[in-house]
């Protein structure tokens, strides 16, 4: 039997950052390495946090999260991202991360956790519920198209 090591941390560093990329182009294939990096870096000044969870050094789990306020809700933590390694899916680390999150939002004040997750992906519903979550509501989304030059 072989020993784990298992940390979770906030990804703080662009070296950091970009470790993290492998697992989260999992969820967010669209994203370039540059292009997460640049992002996480941006929504950071937002806000935005990245963890990882590091098994043997290895990164398994990578979420995203911050902290908001609404009428709705009062203070409460929004999820943007979690995702475990594929070959690692079914070993306890989403659920260690969702913890550590829990934790987090209760250490901040927070009455609730909210995240929204794709329609696609029933696994994911699945876990979700079964640690506690609720569908509560539709999530509603419009692309906004920007007007060209000399165009309104």
């Amino acid at each position: 039997m072989t020993d784990k090591t298992i940390k979770i941390r906030l990804a703080v560093t662009k070296e950091q950052i970009r470790k993290c990329y492998p697992v989260i182009f999992q969820l967010r294939p669209h994203l370039t390495e540059s292009e997460f990096v640049s992002r996480v870096q941006i929504q950071k000044q937002e806000g935005y946090h990245l963890v990882f969870l590091e098994e043997n050094g290895e990164i398994r789990a990578v979420g995203g999260y911050r902290f908001a306020t609404m009428l709705s809700r009062g203070r409460f933590m929004y999820i943007d991202d979690l995702v475990t390694d594929e070959p690692y899916r079914a070993h306890g680390h989403g659920l260690k991360m969702m913890a550590w999150m829990i934790q987090k939002a209760r250490d901040a004040g927070c009455s609730q956790i909210d995240l929204d997750s794709g329609i696609q992906r029933k696994e994911s519903h699945e876990f979700y519920q079964k640690h506690g979550m609720s569908l509560i509501s539709w999530h509603f989304s419009q692309k906004l198209v920007h007007p060209g030059p000399g165009q309104v």
